[in-house]
Parts: C-alpha cells; sequence; structure tokens
C-alpha cells in the first residue's frame, strides 16, 4: 500500500468516518444483521457500536494494520466474535455461500477493483443473504455528476477515494438485487463528496 497508504491514510479515514452525521447512517446499515458477517473494509471497527445481538461473527476484512490497531479498544467493548480475515476483498479466503450477509461502509471507494471485490462478496453469501450498505459515489444530478468526474483523478491521489463511482451499478452488475434505497447528499459534505447511496442489495 506504501507509506501514505499503510501509515497516513488509515488514520485520514478514522477521522473522516468519525463524523458525527454518519454514526446515524451506521446504525440504519447494521440494524436487521443476524448471524456470521462479513464486514469489507472493517477500518478501525467504526460499526461495531452498531452490530445488534444477533450478530454471532464478524469476520473482518481490513488491508491497514493501523486500522486494526486502532479497532482495538472497540473490539473490545463488543461480545460479538471479530476476526480479522484478509486483507483483500478483490481475493476472500472463504468458500461459496459461507455469510449470511455483507456490510460495506463508505469502502467501494477505495478498493482498486470494486467490481471484483463485489462479485467476491456475492461468492461468499448464502442465495439471498444482504449486502447492506451506505456509500458516496455518482450522484443523481447531472452538474454534480460532471463535478466528480473532472476531479476524481486528483481526489483519488489526495483523498484515497475515489468520488465518481456508479454503486448500484457496480452493486447490480455484481450480481446483486437492490431491493432498498436512499439516495441523498449528506448535511454538512460538499456535494461532489456528499451524494449517498444507503441500502441492502441481496445475493441473487
Amino acid at each position: 500500500m506504501g507509506l501514505y497508504g499503510e501509515h497516513v491514510l488509515p488514520r485520514i479515514v478514522n477521522v473522516a468516518c468519525s463524523a458525527k452525521s454518519a454514526r446515524p447512517l451506521r446504525g440504519r446499515v447494521c440494524a436487521g444483521l443476524s448471524g456470521e458477517v462479513i464486514e469489507i473494509g472493517f477500518g478501525s471497527g467504526l460499526n461495531l457500536p452498531f452490530y445488534p445481538p444477533e450478530v454471532q461473527q464478524i469476520a473482518a476484512v481490513e488491508p491497514a494494520d493501523i486500522s486494526w490497531n486502532m479497532a482495538a479498544g472497540r473490539m473490545a467493548q463488543t461480545t460479538t466474535t471479530v476476526q480479522r480475515s484478509g486483507r483483500d476483498a478483490q481475493s476472500l479466503p472463504y468458500p461459496d455461500n459461507s455469510f449470511d450477509a455483507a456490510v460495506s461502509t463508505w469502502t467501494l471507494c477505495t478498493i482498486p477493483d470494486a467490481s471484483a471485490a463485489l462479485r467476491e462478496v456475492h461468492r461468499v453469501l448464502r442465495p439471498d443473504a444482504p449486502i447492506h450498505f451506505v456509500e458516496h459515489g455518482l450522484a443523481e444530478d447531472e452538474p454534480v455528476r460532471r463535478m466528480q468526474q473532472r476531479i476524481d483523478r486528483v481526489h483519488v491521489r489526495v483523498a484515497g477515494c475515489h468520488v465518481s463511482r456508479p454503486i448500484v451499478e457496480l452493486l447490480t452488475n455484481a450480481g446483486f438485487v437492490v431491493t432498498e434505497l436512499d439516495a441523498f447528499y449528506l448535511k454538512g459534505a460538499p456535494r461532489f463528496a456528499g451524494a449517498i447511496s444507503l441500502g441492502v442489495g441481496l445475493a441473487a
């Protein structure tokens, strides 16, 4: 990942994703989860306080050691079993049909090949199992889209994430049927980075 990606970016992401405005969205994403869950882009464990008690185990996919270390305090406060289960969502170390659900929160913008990662998530989910997601990506409004597409290459170099990825299209192309979707702009965020897609997709 390089010095910046391994040591600097995880700290930036931890601060940015700890924003108060993100907490209710994490609560919405984690609501209704149960059984064995795989979370891609586990980061510093910011979703842990929102997992319901019905979740028995979390397989955490996280590439950065620093993020995993920052998650230790949150893991110590939960009764749910959390196991670091790989670093690369594009190649998951599990057989087909292994999990009851998947979670992705502000992750698809940073994975080099988001399509490959979603295909892998689809593979390891049991039939009709859900992926719960909240992501920022390509906006619905054309003027914002044009801005996103203009600055995407620079933004990924500076901030480590893409702003113009079509979230629903990525999910659909990976074999998910999006059954719930709330698209909106995150209050207080610039529109080019605050176009949010929150919902549920089923592994068809």
